[in-house]
């Protein structure tokens, strides 16, 4: 197999993922799409590998394994708060402000 392939198809991989962030609207598919990113990273990281014969890539998506799997439980423990407290997950509509807090509470 070419080593091209992977590279390729990792590229489309996180270019998807990115356009799913630009995009997207609700939270929960723009952390899809970060998940996305962190797999295509893993394609290549491994297929770096495998050309170069070492072993660094594998340590690094190993890293990258379980940096994906705290965004995950930290990404969705927000996003099911901030969905109990507006009723809705779309990011447009996301205030940050203190003050709307102080008025709603």
């Amino acid at each position: 197999m070419h080593v091209v392939i992977p590279y390729v198809v990792g590229s489309l991989l996180f270019g998807l993922g990115v356009y799913g962030v630009l995009r997207r609207r609700n939270a929960i598919l723009v952390l899809m799409a970060v998940e996305l990113m962190l797999n295509a990273v893993n394609l290549i990281l491994i297929t770096a590998d495998v050309s170069l014969r070492s072993a660094t890539g594998q340590v690094f998506a190993l890293f990258v394994i379980v940096l994906a799997a705290a965004e995950v439980g930290v990404g969705l423990a927000i996003v099911l708060q901030f969905y109990r407290m507006r009723q809705a997950v779309i990011t447009d509509e996301v205030r940050l402000d203190a003050d709307e807090e102080r008025v709603a509470g």
